[in-house]
């Protein structure tokens, strides 16, 4: 009986021997498989980001080098499918010039883009990667808007939800007075339109010959705003005041990033 245990001790070990094996080349073939994964999401985002770089450049705008996220895990099943679920592009201390010379500056444009196309053959021979859709968001800070409308004594300011502009009135060569007005926010033709109305004269009793002065200087107070060419044809969709600055969505649909530069 002590011979027969005694030969069955090495089965055994062999057995779990072997399983140990199998397991750490499962756990080695799982953790190469990830690495991959990862340094092949890590190069597409480099060779994105310099693409953006490029198509910012060819709009005549300025940015930090784009940091580009690809979402979605894992990358390559992505790759093979060639269906990403979103991009996202980010391009900080972005700057663009209007068609009149004003800059027009954000801290960070932030765009997205979702349900990519992009089949590993047109990644291979540069034919069309496809975006459903694309939005951009930036913030433009009040004091870089009202001097980049040309008016130094304009003040904007977001308050109860609404922007605000403010200024001095000069009724008479010792008497000024500061008057506020809500603006009315629109965009027609490529162009921010910005009109006020609802002015408030704090402590001024206004005569007719005072609220003469005090229309046309509202009328002098409006400004209009041309909006920069952008990447990826973005278009302006949405205008909000925000505490921090103007809050500006931008949006697209069936972008060909290919032939936008990405």
């Amino acid at each position: 009986m002590a011979e027969v245990y005694g030969s069955d001790r090495p089965r055994r070990r062999r057995g779990r021997t072997l399983r140990v094996v199998v397991l750490t080349l499962l756990v080695f073939l799982l953790v190469g498989v990830v690495v991959l994964d990862r340094f092949s999401n890590s190069y597409a985002e480099n060779v994105l980001a310099e693409k953006v770089a490029t198509e910012v450049a060819n709009q005549k705008a300025e940015s930090s080098r784009p940091i580009v996220t690809i979402a979605g895990v894992p990358f390559l099943t992505q790759v093979l499918a060639g269906k990403y679920e979103e991009i996202r592009i980010e391009l900080p201390d972005f700057k663009a010039q209007t068609g009149t010379g004003e800059t027009v500056r954000m801290d960070l444009l932030d765009i997205r883009a979702r349900n990519v196309t992009a089949p590993l053959s047109a990644l291979r021979g540069g034919g069309d990667v496809v975006a459903g859709s694309v939005t951009g968001t930036g913030t433009i800070n009040y004091q870089l808007l009202a001097e980049a409308t040309g008016q130094k004594d304009l003040k904007l300011a977001e308050k109860d939800g609404k922007l605000v502009g403010s200024g001095v009135l000069a009724v008479t060569q010792t008497q000024e007075i500061p008057l506020t007005a809500a603006a009315e926010l629109k965009v027609t033709d490529g162009k921010v339109q910005v009109r006020f109305s609802d002015v408030n004269t704090p402590g001024l009793t206004v005569n007719p010959l005072i609220q003469g002065q005090v229309d046309a200087f509202i009328e002098q107070m409006a400004f209009e705003l041309d909006v920069p060419k952008l990447p990826l044809n973005l278009v302006i969709q949405e205008l909000q005041p925000l505490p921090e600055g103007l809050r500006v969505t931008f949006g697209a649909s069936d972008v060909n990033l290919a032939a936008a530069g990405v």
